[in-house]
């Protein structure tokens, strides 16, 4: 493997990493504190699945998909369901994402700053996506058979 393919390599699976461990640690919040699941959903994606029922659902199929994003299993299916979770997740924060300093859309007090980097969430799980098939270092690639290369 020539040394971009395998720097591409290794900044998928950084990526990869990250974002599904994202997954892992929002999910877990939801299933250990159930109650901050419905507060969050009131407070910043105007009430958007906030029954507890659901948000213990979410936060086990949230974990359930970053635990799979880390491993690099089945992502042909658990990146389009990451993007789901985590685009629609930034979409949802637009005001904070247009205004994280609270100067126009917000006022100060209900400004959020550390939303901002939903932004770059989003990008790298669609970059996952969009470069799946570079992403050498995952189960999924150690389970597909290779084919033969021919030498010259």
């Amino acid at each position: 493997m020539r040394n971009s393919m395998k720097f591409k390599a290794g900044a998928l699976l950084v990526i990869r990493v990250g974002t599904g461990l994202l997954l892992v640690l929002w999910g877990g919040l939801r299933l250990v504190m159930p109650n901050a699941g419905p507060g969050l959903a009131n407070k910043y994606y105007s009430g958007f699945l906030n029954a507890s029922a659901l948000q213990i659902a979410f936060g086990l199929a949230e974990v359930m998909i970053g635990v799979l994003v880390v491993l690099g299993l089945f992502l042909r299916f658990v990146y389009p369901a990451q993007a789901l979770v985590l685009v629609l997740g930034a979409f949802m924060l637009w005001r904070y994402l247009l205004d994280p300093m609270g100067l126009y859309l917000l006022d100060r007090e209900s400004s959020q700053i550390l939303f901002f980097p939903s932004i770059t969430v989003a990008g790298a799980t669609l970059a996952l996506l969009a470069f799946h098939d570079d992403d050498r270092w995952s189960f999924d690639e150690l389970r597909s058979p290779r084919p033969a290369v021919l030498v010259r």
